[in-house]
C-alpha cells in the first residue's frame, strides 16, 4: 500500500528586523546570499582577516579586517582592524576604519577610527572618536588587494628565479 499522506509545506521564516529599520528576510535583502549568519562566539579570538559573502556577527574578539555584506559587532565584542560592509551595526568596541553604505553606532558602541559611509546614524550614548566622511560609494576607495586577496605564494630562496604565476 502506498503512503499518500501529504508532506507538510516548509515553514517560511518571518521577516527579521534590523537596527536600521525593518527589512525582509536575509535572502530577500541580499539576493543570492546564504541565509545563515556566521557567528564569532564570545569565547573565540580570531587573529587574521575575515572574508564572507554573507552576514557576520562578532561576539568575541577579532584582530584583523572584516569584509562581509552585513557585519554586526556585538556589545561585548572587540575588533581591532578595518570593517568593510554594505551594512554595519556596531554595538561593541572597534579600533579601526569602517567603510559601509549604511553604518549604525548603537548606544553601547565605542569606535575609534574613521567612518566612510553613505548613511550613518549615531545613537545617544555611543562613543565615536574619528572622522565621519560621507561619500557616494564608500566601498570604492578600497585598494584591489583589500577587496580580493591575492593567492599566497611560497617563499623563494635568494638567487632563485621568481615563482611562475
Amino acid at each position: 500500500m502506498q503512503n499518500t499522506a501529504a508532506t507538510p509545506a516548509p515553514m517560511l521564516t518571518p521577516p527579521t528586523s534590523s537596527a536600521l529599520g525593518a527589512k525582509p528576510a536575509a535572502a530577500a535583502f541580499r539576493p543570492g546570499a546564504p541565509q545563515a549568519t556566521s557567528v564569532i562566539g564570545t569565547d573565540l579570538v580570531i587573529q587574521g582577516n575575515l572574508i564572507s559573502k554573507g552576514e557576520v556577527q562578532i561576539e568575541g574578539e577579532v584582530q584583523g579586517d572584516i569584509h562581509a555584506t552585513h557585519v554586526i559587532i556585538g556589545e561585548r565584542a572587540r575588533v581591532t582592524g578595518g570593517v568593510v560592509a554594505e551594512e554595519c551595526v556596531i554595538r561593541g568596541h572597534l579600533l579601526g576604519t569602517v567603510r559601509g553604505r549604511r553604518v549604525l553606532l548603537q548606544g553601547s558602541a565605542h569606535v575609534e577610527g574613521d567612518v566612510y559611509h553613505q548613511t550613518m546614524a549615531i545613537e545617544q550614548g555611543a562613543f565615536f572618536e574619528g572622522k565621519s566622511r560621507r561619500t557616494d560609494d564608500p566601498l570604492s576607495g578600497i585598494a584591489r588587494s583589500e577587496r580580493t586577496p591575492e593567492p599566497a605564494h611560497s617563499l623563494v630562496a635568494p638567487g632563485s628565479p621568481p615563482p611562475l604565476t
